[in-house]
């Protein structure tokens, strides 16, 4: 297989749109570009740490060798790379914050192989022209949790970028983790990152601000000829964003299924190929709670909790559809493929509830029982993985007394009396449905226990895994990667599979974060 130094790269996007190709990496405006220049910064001692080798295999990328590693910590490119940093907007927080851009990522290239074209992306390789006032940098602690998560995701199916390796730099850099006037010295990463695309919603929103049109139609054309080849016709622009719109809506549901909560939903990170991008402050859920955001940022509005996240992805799409209507003389066939975003969203909630709750349809009467389920489980509260697992270890008839025992392991505290009593008829309700499956409560168990993942990766063990690194240790780290490779396994890693610990509800990285990373 090709190595990382002697493969021969692609630069579509380089060689399609205007860019500045000066190589000035200082902080500024760049009008009329879609990307800069921007070569990576040397580090001091780069080492690999961790290696995707199911994501290289699929790439047909050799295992790295000393001067590929060169090449995944920023201190060498080739040839054939055109290293740069893409230009985009968004609206961050529900604010437009104009100009954007990669202030820490840097694209390589574009990899062929015979999974397609893949953008090879270095993050925290030095600063570009919008890192406005930053250094470029990402610390050990952000770069473990971006590539471990973004394989997590892989695994668990759902849309997202990947990682493929994780380097660190033998340097040091100053963050203030809190924003609380506290700053210290981290150990710095690099950390490799695949996708067919990085392209945003902003990166279109930057266009439609500039009042580009040609630009903007150039872009739009592109994006439809590369990624949405199938898609023909007087209507092409129409029926590419109806299908940004079901890849965006089916996202949310598969956020929804596994507990997911991103933290950051600007516009900025959004996928326009509906994947998961840009892991910053993520968090699953621990306890089931809606109103619940990973980002101290997001407080007090927790704009992007997790209950919000359907909605949000709506409210997205909308800024997307108002930067490209300048490409379309009636927006009212735009207005409409926009507004089906909520048949969508809620098609593919029920079906994807149905799976959860290992029934063989979902019928009229089944969405107020997922409607009992959302209500009940905000109330009392469960460990939202554990409980879904306990879920298809059901008994047949179980008694209503022996309920609260069946699921005992996977309360945060102890119900209150009208919770217990809500909290029985739920599983009592559910219990007199599945018995009019159509299926064995066998397979239903099965279905369940495919969509709901046993093991997944919590902020608290994360946590330990980057404080195990930073003590130069990485049994825990290794055995996290092994681990989220079979996230809906029956047996093994049971250390792994536990609720919160109390200690960690409050220690700093274990529940909240902030953006600095």
């Amino acid at each position: 297989m090709p190595s990382l130094t002697t493969k021969k790269y692609k630069s579509d996007f380089v060689e399609h749109f205007k860019g500045d190709e000066s190589g000035d990496r200082s902080p500024r405006q760049t009008p009329g570009v879609l990307y800069s220049r921007a070569e990576p910064t040397s580090v001091k001692k780069p080492k690999l740490l961790a290696w995707s080798q199911d994501l290289a295999n699929e790439l047909d990328i050799d295992y790295p060798h000393e001067t590929d590693v060169e090449i995944l910590g920023g201190n060498k490119t080739t040839a054939s790379m055109r290293p740069y940093a893409a230009c985009y907007a968004g609206h961050q927080f529900g604010n437009w914050a104009g100009q954007l851009g990669d202030g820490r990522a840097i694209t390589l290239g574009e990899w062929g192989s015979k999974k397609g074209i893949f953008e090879i992306q270095l993050k925290g390789a030095g600063p570009t022209a919008y890192s406005r006032h930053a250094d470029g940098r990402a610390v050990l602690r952000s770069s473990v949790r971006e590539y471990l998560m973004s394989e997590a995701m892989h695994y668990l199916g759902v849309p997202t970028t990947r990682a493929l390796s994780l380097v660190t730099t033998g340097e040091e850099i100053l963050r203030d983790m809190f924003y609380d006037g506290n700053p210290k010295y981290e150990p710095g990463a690099v950390v490799t990152r695949v996708s067919p695309s990085f392209l945003r919603f902003g990166n279109f929103e930057l266009l439609a601000a500039r009042k580009d049109v040609n630009q903007l139609e150039k872009l739009v054309s592109w994006t439809i000829e590369r990624y949405f080849p199938h898609i023909s016709g007087e209507n092409k622009l129409l029926a590419w964003f109806q299908e940004v719109v079901e890849k965006t809506a089916f996202l949310m549901t598969e956020w929804q299924r596994v507990g997911f909560v991103h933290g950051v939903m600007n516009t900025d990170n959004m996928s326009i190929l509906g994947l998961s991008i840009d892991y910053g402050p993520f968090s699953f859920l621990d306890n089931y709670d809606h109103r619940f955001t990973p980002n101290t940022t997001d407080l007090p509005g927790r704009r992007y909790a997790f209950g919000n996240q359907p909605s949000i992805g709506y409210w997205n799409l909308g800024k997307l559809a108002n930067a490209i209507s300048p490409l379309l003389e009636d927006v009212e066939p735009l207005e409409e493929v926009l507004n089906s975003y909520e048949e969508s969203f809620w098609n593919g909630y029920y079906g994807m509830m149905g799976k959860k709750l290992g029934l063989d349809e979902v019928k009229k009467t089944d969405k107020e029982l997922i409607s009992q389920f959302e209500k009940v489980l905000s109330e009392v509260q469960p460990d939202m993985t554990l409980f879904y697992r306990l879920l298809a270890k059901l008994p047949s008839g179980i008694q209503e007394e022996n309920i609260p025992g069946h699921f005992q392991e996977c309360f945060y505290s102890e119900l209150e009396t009208s919770e217990t009593a809500s909290f029985k008829k739920l599983i009592t309700d559910y219990s007199k449905r599945v018995k009019t499956n159509k299926i064995s409560r066998e397979t239903s168990a099965a279905i369940m226990n495919r969509t709901n993942p046993r093991i997944i990766l919590r902020n608290f063990q994360l946590h330990q895994a980057i404080e195990e690194l930073e003590k130069g240790e990485n049994k825990l780290f290794l055995r996290l990667q092994e681990a989220m490779k079979d996230p809906y396994s029956t047996g093994g890693f049971e250390n792994l599979v536990q609720k919160r610990p109390a200690w960690a509800e409050t220690k700093a990285g274990c529940s909240m974060l902030s953006c600095s990373s």
